[in-house]
C-alpha cells in the first residue's frame, strides 16, 4: 500500500494540472471500488473548480469551490495518472476519469479496487469516519518529542506496531519505519513507552528525515505504485534495511548483517546491534 511519501508525491503531481481548474467531466466507467461511489458524484464534480489538493495522512483530498471535498484513497493498487485527453487508449481498470478545462485527464487505474472515492463538507471534514481519529502529520509543526513521547505514554506494544497505528501517528508504513527506526538506533521490538526524552526526539528526527528524503526521491516503487506522471519511484535505491535481508548495514561493523523477523504479520527488517 503507497505510504505517505508516495501519497504526498500523487499529490503535488495532481495539484501541479488540477490547482486553479475547471473539472469538466468526470466518467465513472464502474458503480464502486471498495465501496459504492457515492450515487452523486457526478453531479457534484462536474463543473467545480479545483482550489487546491492536499493530503491527510494517506488520503488526497481535493478542495472544489463549493466547499465539497473530494476524498480518495489508492488503496493497494490504485494509482493515478496524469496526461493530455485523448492521448492514450482507456485501460481495463481506468475506473474513474477527470477531465479538465485545459485538456488534461486524470485516470484513477485500480485493477484489485481497494482503493475509494468519497466525498464530504469542507466544514465537516475532520469528522468523516477514515479521517476522525488519525494522529498528527508526521512533517507537520504539532509533530515533535514531546508529543510523540505523551502518545506512547503506557503504551506496552512494540514500538514497531505502535508507530503503524495512525491514531499514534498519521501516515506511516512498514517500509518507512523500519528505515526510521534503523536511522533512530531503536529496536522494533522495544516497548512503545520506553520512548522518551532523548529517544522520541531521535526519533521524530529520523522519521521526518526519512519521508522528506523519500518524497524527494518521488517515493519508492513497490508492485504497482507510480508517480501521476507514470514513472517510478525511486527512493527503493536509498533504503537502509528495509527488504535487505543478508546484506550488510550500511553503516555498522555487525558481522551479521540486516536481519528480518515478522512482527503483526508484516515484516520488520533491522539491525540487533545498532537497534537497541
Amino acid at each position: 500500500m503507497p505510504e505517505l511519501p508516495e501519497v504526498e508525491t500523487v499529490c503535488r503531481g495532481l495539484a501541479a494540472v488540477l490547482d486553479g481548474h475547471l473539472i469538466t467531466r468526470l466518467d465513472l466507467r464502474r458503480p464502486d471500488l471498495r465501496f459504492p461511489l457515492p450515487l452523486d458524484l457526478k453531479q457534484r464534480v462536474e463543473g467545480r473548480r479545483v482550489e487546491q489538493v492536499r493530503r491527510r495522512a494517506k488520503y488526497i483530498l481535493i478542495d472544489l469551490d463549493d466547499g465539497t471535498v473530494i476524498i480518495a484513497h489508492l488503496g493497494m493498487s490504485g494509482r493515478m495518472v496524469v496526461g493530455r485527453l485523448g492521448s492514450a487508449e482507456p485501460l481495463k481498470h481506468d475506473h474513474v476519469v477527470f477531465e479538465t478545462d485545459h485538456g488534461m485527464e486524470i485516470r484513477f487505474n485500480d485493477p484489485r479496487r481497494f482503493g475509494f472515492i468519497d466525498l464530504a463538507e469542507r466544514t465537516t471534514l475532520a469528522l468523516h469516519p477514515m479521517l476522525a481519529s488519525l494522529g498528527p502529520e508526521p512533517l507537520g509543526n504539532e509533530f515533535n518529542g514531546p508529543v510523540l513521547a505523551d502518545r506512547l505514554a503506557g503504551k506496552v506494544t512494540p514500538i514497531k506496531a505502535a508507530l503503524l497505528d495512525q491514531r499514534i501517528v498519521a501516515g506511516l508504513g512498514n517500509i518507512y519505519v523500519c528505515e526510521a527506526l534503523y536511522f533512530a538506533r531503536l529496536s522494533p521490538t522495544r516497548l512503545a513507552a520506553t520512548i522518551q526524552g532523548a529517544k522520541a526526539e531521535r526519533l521524530v528526527t529520523a522519521i521526518r528525515s526519512v519521508l522528506s528524503r523519500a518524497i524527494a526521491a518521488g517515493g519508492s516503487s513497490l508492485r504497482d505504485y507510480v508517480q501521476t506522471s507514470g514513472e517510478l519511484g525511486y527512493f527503493q535505491h536509498q533504503w537502509a534495511v528495509y527488504g535487505k535481508e543478508g546484506q550488510p548495514c550500511p553503516d555498522c561493523n555487525c558481522g551479521q548483517g540486516v536481519e528480518r523477523m515478522i512482527q503483526s504479520n508484516r515484516s520488520t527488517f533491522y539491525c540487533a546491534k545498532k537497534q537497541r
